[in-house]
């Protein structure tokens, strides 16, 4: 059984999605933390640095938020930021000229926000990407016909001018995705119409991205995977009752009220959660891994331990990366970690253990309902890995 718990003390929304009783999935949300990941914004250009080809973007926040020049020139490829131009971002932006653009990484104690003009604009079965002609498919979706259907079927109802990401969740719908897009680009539109508007002089907030539970649902209901979800507070309560009246998708959702003093002891979730922030893990095989985050990049190390293995030193080292690997794409998805991510297994001589290991990591990241792309061993052996946060974090 899968259920979301929402535990709320004071400011905070603490929220686990629970899998027959373990945490696979924990954020928390603090009302005076606003989040502005998915915000899209008409905003002023302030200055522009052609010598780091980028320019600060007053979208009305107490800091500036930040821009380079591949956010602003036009996508080629999903899989690539920009075409390679040689041009000066001077030529295509101006001090006190308006620019819509969206967050994609929050603002923190040192940076304003990092913003881009290259709009995502999410939906039930797509992710909308105005003025582009992409139109590119989930990962997870593998069957080619279903690829190609699903293709097909939204690039007749998109309108031109328009590309698309197609989620997993479209797989094996028809009408729901028309019902889908139109409902899209309509909010697209009107976005565009209010940025365009010439008593619109000022910084000003055109859309706000979903909170932490609407995305939840967006992602996993559809599955069925969500059969309840248990709260301890009135009104969080009503807030998910009307958010369900206004999605038929979710009319088979129960939504629980426990007023105990605290949700988190129904599955020992606070043991577990105690566990989520150790920097060691231990396998059951009797080996470690050790998880460490810096400012550029999340360091991910494989160890032995206590695990010597009753067979050749190959197959052990193969038993503790196998069992590191379903812990890594674990953890990943319990921390919400994002950007680069490099796993030092521990050395492999044999190629074809070592493909293994990349397969199975990458079954297992399927699991993750966010965005990750394994690149592969380095030449210094060293697994890199990319991965996209859920949610966005303070830090």
């Amino acid at each position: 059984m899968t259920e979301i718990i929402i535990q709320t003390e004071n400011n905070v929304k603490k929220i686990a999605l629970v899998e027959n009783g373990k945490l696979i999935e924990y954020y928390e949300e603090d009302k005076e933390y606003r989040r502005r990941e998915g915000n899209i914004y008409i905003g002023i250009v302030k200055d522009v640095i052609s010598g780091m080809q980028s320019a600060f973007v007053d979208i009305g926040t107490e800091k500036n938020g930040f821009i380079h020049l591949k956010d602003i020139l036009p996508k080629i490829d999903e899989t690539k930021e920009t075409q390679e131009v040689n041009i000066e971002i001077s030529k295509l932006i101006k001090p006190s000229q308006k620019i819509l653009v969206q967050v994609k990484k929050d603002s923190n104690e040192k940076k304003g926000a990092k913003v881009s003009a290259h709009i995502n604009l999410p939906s039930k079965y797509i992710a909308l990407l105005p003025n582009t002609d992409i139109i590119t498919i989930s990962q997870k979706i593998e069957d080619e016909k279903e690829q190609k259907r699903l293709i097909k079927l939204v690039k007749e109802n998109l309108s031109d001018g328009n590309g698309a990401i197609i989620r997993t969740s479209a797989q094996g719908k028809e009408k729901e995705i028309v019902e889908d897009i139109k409902k899209i680009e309509k909010k697209w539109n009107n976005i565009i119409q209010t940025s365009i508007s010439p008593d619109l002089r000022e910084p000003k907030l055109l859309y706000k991205s979903e909170d932490i539970i609407e995305k939840m649902l967006m992602d996993l209901v559809d599955y069925h995977l969500i059969e309840k979800i248990t709260v301890n507070n009135q009104k969080v309560k009503k807030e998910l009752e009307d958010l369900k009246s206004e999605n038929k998708e979710y009319s088979d959702l129960k939504i629980e009220m426990k007023e105990q003093e605290n949700l988190f002891d129904i599955y020992d979730l606070e043991k577990q959660m105690e566990r989520m922030q150790n920097r060691k893990i231990w396998l059951k095989c009797g080996g470690f891994i050790t998880i460490d985050k810096t400012e550029a990049l999340t360091a991910i190390d494989v160890n032995t331990g206590k695990y010597t293995g009753n067979q050749n030193l190959e197959q052990t080292v193969y038993k503790v990366n196998s069992e590191a690997t379903l812990e890594i794409a674990k953890q990943l998805r319990l921390r919400d970690i994002g950007g680069i991510i490099i796993v030092d297994y521990i050395d492999m001589k044999n190629q074809e253990n070592k493909e293994r290991i990349e397969k199975l990591l990458k079954e297992e990241l399927k699991k993750d309902r966010t965005k990750t792309q394994v690149e592969g061993f380095t030449k210094l052996d060293l697994m890199e890995l990319t991965r996209k946060h859920v949610c966005s974090h303070k830090d």
